[in-house]
């Protein structure tokens, strides 16, 4: 990673959804940096007033507003550089009871910044996205597929020489992140009750907040218009990962399994056989280019391609698995863990 001090020197930065974890995230990665400004665009004012007063920082700038309605989108949109676009409906329940909700936030609100972005010049967008868009199968995957099917279909129609490139991020579960099983689980081992668990042979992929801003950066440093960058990430199950955090608290308490919830999937995917088949191996990152063919499909009559039926999907059961060790020094990774285990 180039040296942050540098990255976004001059620069005026917007986050929308910025009041949750990642851009807290990249509070913390950037606001002693050179960059000019960062603003923070989202609908609740509590969480943007417990910010500001966290803070005191004059370069943090705060904007009251809906990525559905373009009107104050556009002005927050004034004068900024770059943009990454964090603002999203992400609980897998809430969007499998309102779905229609999920469409107008993820979809049409993620389309408003993108179409606002490149009328005020904004020089790259980077859209975040989730593992659940592979493969969908609840309503929250679904929605972040058809954002980034947008994103990415914008990007392609604007070109390589464009003034504003538009690429995507697509990440795992972030540890400790809002609605994650880690603070929960934490929270229930500190009150003494069971550890309730969906399935215990469950596989999710594990990065931290820190993984997922260095997959943002990474992609804003080499996308071209149309990209989707993923992060290689380590798995483990859920039994490994209550075994490391009981270790880690000294904690007896029991586990209860109490099965999948709306919309879950035994294990999740990070890239489909079709994205393989065309992805680039960046070393620690996968880059996969749009695809560039045109709307003439009759040519894929006669002549279509092999490769995609010869490569296998990355998903975590297949990557690198955690042991419980491997799992406890990750999560040691995490300030909050670490805090609660030094006092322990």
């Amino acid at each position: 990673m180039n040296n942050d001090q540098t990255l976004f020197a001059g620069k005026t930065l917007l986050i929308t959804g910025g009041t949750g974890s990642f851009g807290h995230a990249v509070l913390k990665r950037f606001l002693n940096t050179e960059v000019k400004e960062i603003r923070i665009f989202s609908r609740d004012e509590k969480k943007q007033d417990d910010m500001r007063h966290a803070l005191q920082n004059p370069k943090v700038k705060f904007y009251i507003g809906n990525i559905r309605d373009r009107q104050s989108v556009d002005g927050a949109m004034e004068g900024v550089d770059y943009v990454f676009s964090a603002a999203a409906l992400k609980q897998v329940p809430s969007c499998e009871f309102f779905p229609l909700q999920a469409v107008e936030t993820n979809v049409l609100g993620t389309n408003n910044v993108i179409e606002s972005a490149i009328a005020h010049g904004v020089g790259r967008v980077v859209v975040l996205s989730t593992d659940k868009a592979a493969y969908p199968i609840n309503a929250m995957g679904i929605s972040k597929a058809m954002m980034e099917k947008v994103a990415i279909a914008r990007g392609r129609s604007l070109g390589a020489e464009a003034k504003t490139t538009i690429c995507c991020t697509r990440y795992g579960n972030v540890m400790a992140s809002r609605g994650s099983v880690i603070p929960l689980w934490i929270e229930q081992i500190r009150s003494g009750g069971n550890i309730t668990m969906t399935d215990p042979n469950m596989t999710r992929f594990m990065m931290t907040l820190e993984d997922a801003v260095d997959l943002v950066i990474y992609a804003w440093q080499h996308g071209r218009n149309g990209d989707l960058f993923v992060q290689k990430a380590p798995a483990a199950t859920l039994k490994v990962l209550a075994a490391a955090l009981k270790e880690l608290y000294h904690a007896d308490n029991e586990v209860k399994v109490i099965g999948t919830r709306h919309g879950e999937k035994l294990y999740e995917t990070l890239v489909t056989r079709e994205e393989m088949a065309r992805a680039e191996d960046m070393g620690d990152y996968f880059r996969i280019p749009c695809d560039t063919r045109d709307l003439n499909y009759d040519k894929y009559f006669v002549e279509g391609s092999h490769h995609a039926s010869t490569v296998e999907d990355y998903h975590s059961h297949n990557t690198q698995r955690l042991d419980v060790e491997g799992m406890k020094q990750l999560l040691l990774r995490l300030p909050e863990v670490r805090d609660a285990v030094a006092r322990a």
